[in-house]
């Protein structure tokens, strides 16, 4: 139930290229992030610096900051809207963890494997609460409006995955909804709710949040793939989790569509089973059926959807960040 504290990372994550024409806005958001952590219970700080600094991308709240200025935003604002996101997303993390009995997360031991599931369960439901807090602050109802909308779709989403293990049953348009709620919602009300602090016209907000509806289904679809083929070492998770559990995504979703008989045969039986024992097999008939390249393709197409949303922005390098990041949406590796 105990970890060693001195094994918590002292400092931020570094900013990539990607935050470079937010760096300061960046920074302030990591002020903020340590700021908001504080707490008259130790371990509520302890776990949630933890988690938050376990070497994430922060790519939700640089959406906000990214999408805020695109549109000319001088405020401060959009820092703590930033920050808040971020607790969010943070908080379905500690959730996801705990719900999927996982040991590692980015090559670190999960929170729940550290100090225990109900401590994780209720770090996590603090910062779900800070966030709120945190948006009265921001002073918008129609950003409170979006962003609690968006808390039930995903917490929607993690239910609807979690029904669907060990259902190879699933079509591809269940599918996309599951990834629609449990990823992209959020990076789509991180874009939406910076358009709106900025004022954007109605074509604007529509646009970042369509743009960051696609980004985030683009960035699960590659993590999908990324489970069949990808470096254990570089994602922080070993190949072939999601099949362990009995996820059935995509790529699996594709090779019974696509494969013969006894190979779809075969793939529902390992997913109504889960486990490892079988990988080899999967991986080849996921191979034999082309199922990565039609996910990568499916990763494409709602990039090249991201992208084309940003014409309604006037150009910035704002923009252009944004246009780096729905590239980078399919290029990555981990």
């Amino acid at each position: 139930m105990t970890a060693n504290v001195s094994s918590i990372p002292p400092a931020s994550p570094s900013p990539s290229p990607l935050h470079a024409v937010v760096a300061d806005d960046f920074e302030a958001v990591n002020r903020t992030i340590v700021a908001q952590l504080n707490s008259k219970v130790p371990l509520v700080e302890t776990i949630g610096q933890y988690i938050i600094e376990s070497g994430g991308k922060r790519l939700r709240p640089l959406l906000v900051l990214l999408a805020a200025r695109s549109l000319g935003y001088e405020g401060d604002k959009h820092i703590t809207l930033a920050t808040l996101i971020e607790f969010m997303h943070t908080s379905t993390l500690l959730h996801d963890d705990v719900v999927d009995e996982s040991h590692m997360r980015r090559g670190k031991k999960t929170a729940n494997d550290a100090w225990g599931n109900a401590p994780s369960v209720l770090v996590g439901d603090f910062l779900y609460s800070r966030s709120f807090q945190m948006m009265v602050d921001v002073g918008s109802m129609r950003i409170m409006a979006i962003l609690s909308g968006a808390t039930c779709v995903i917490a929607e989403g993690e239910v609807l995955q979690l029904t669907n293990i060990g259902n190879p049953s699933i079509s591809e348009a269940d599918y996309f909804e599951t990834i629609q709620g449990k990823t992209a919602m959020l990076f789509e009300a991180a874009s939406h709710s910076g358009a709106v602090l900025a004022k954007a016209t109605p074509e604007q907000e529509r646009a970042l949040q369509h743009y960051g509806r696609y980004l985030g289904l683009a960035f699960q679809l590659i993590d999908d793939l990324l489970d069949y083929q990808g470096d254990a070492e570089a994602m922080g998770k070993n190949v072939g989790d999601d099949l362990a559990e009995g996820k059935p995504t995509l790529p699996l979703i594709h090779a019974m569509e696509r494969g013969t008989p006894e190979q779809a045969k075969l793939i529902r039986q390992v997913i109504r089973k889960g486990g490892l024992e079988q990988l080899d097999d999967v991986l080849a008939i996921i191979h034999d059926t082309g199922a990565l390249a039609y996910t990568r393709a499916r990763a494409e197409e709602m990039a090249d959807k991201a992208l084309a949303e940003l014409d309604s922005l006037p150009p910035s390098p704002y923009r252009d960040s944004m246009a780096q990041l729905a590239r980078l949406a399919v290029d990555r590796q981990a």
